[in-house]
């Protein structure tokens, strides 16, 4: 079995589709096809379904895809600790990201690493589904590590460390009748209509935990997968919502209540409790954790 097969059923497995993978390998199509086709007889399985629609990962390809993808990590950071010995860090990182972190400022870490290392191509991923999948990216090989919010104990699988942590604050409408307090309590909001985010999000299990733990029920009328927009239907009088604190500041035409108990919303970084992270990911962890 060659590392050159597995990085040609990744790209495939990752694109679901064919043509895609060449493009992103920047290999003729019929050269996928062939190693893939050799990669089944190897194995003796289908790897993939298709047909002239679409291509989807079968069982076989399924469980193949986390071994896979941990095969060409370690051959990556085996290249890396060479590279790392004789010419400085180089290689890929792939870095995943929530749409906000708080006090961690990305774009400005990411200058400073590469400044440090230009060798290394970072490639980051803002993902619309949130925490719970930048998780199980991390887990299965797909990101090397992620910033993200997660309640309570960590995932099987992943090792995390807490970068920045702040309250969620309650934003409102500055006509709605919670506008002139400073706090509230959670059960006072039992009745209200919400804004929220995915199931998914970091945020959404904090508070869905909270209104749990307290025996309350709640009505999300609406779902949208970004703060500007939110905050524009909480404006409009159509419900409220709970945004980070240092989110809720710079968000115009709101009204700003801190609700008791807070409600803590944490900032991770995630890497595999598996497998072991590369140099550049060491380095990059590293250049996190300084930052605090």
């Amino acid at each position: 079995m060659e590392l050159r097969h597995l990085e040609y059923f990744v790209a495939v497995a990752e694109e679901l589709s064919f043509t895609r993978a060449s493009r992103r390998l920047h290999v003729v199509q019929s050269g996928v096809s062939s190693a893939i086709q050799g990669l089944e007889r190897e194995l003796g399985a289908a790897l993939f379904d298709r047909d002239r629609h679409r291509v989807t990962l079968t069982e076989a390809g399924r469980a193949l895809l986390p071994e896979a993808r941990a095969t060409l990590a370690a051959a990556q950071a085996a290249a890396d600790a060479v590279a790392e010995a004789t010419a400085g860090l180089r290689g890929t990182l792939s870095v995943g990201t929530m749409i906000s972190t708080a006090s961690v400022d990305v774009p400005a870490l990411l200058g400073r690493f590469h400044e440090q290392h230009p060798g290394v191509l970072v490639r980051l991923r803002a993902m619309a589904a949130g925490s719970a999948d930048l998780a199980r990216e991390v887990a299965s090989g797909g990101l090397d590590l992620a910033l993200l919010s997660l309640p309570g104990e960590a995932p099987a699988g992943l090792a995390v460390r807490q970068l920045a942590h702040e309250p969620l604050w309650l934003i409102c409408s500055v006509k709605h009748p919670l506008a002139g307090r400073e706090a509230v309590p959670l059960d006072a909001l039992a009745a209200e209509t919400f804004v929220d985010f995915p199931v998914g999000w970091g945020t959404r299990a904090i508070v869905d935990r909270a209104f749990a733990a307290a025996g309350l029920d709640r009505q999300v009328a609406f779902e949208v997968a970004d703060y500007r927009t939110a905050a524009g239907l909480v404006g409009n009088g159509l419900g409220v919502a709970f945004v980070p604190a240092s989110v809720a500041r710079e968000l115009d035409g709101v009204a700003r209540v801190t609700v008791s108990p807070a409600l803590d919303w944490r900032i991770l970084v995630a890497t595999s409790a598996t497998r072991r992270p590369s140099a550049a990911a060491r380095a990059f962890i590293a250049e996190l954790l300084a930052r605090r």
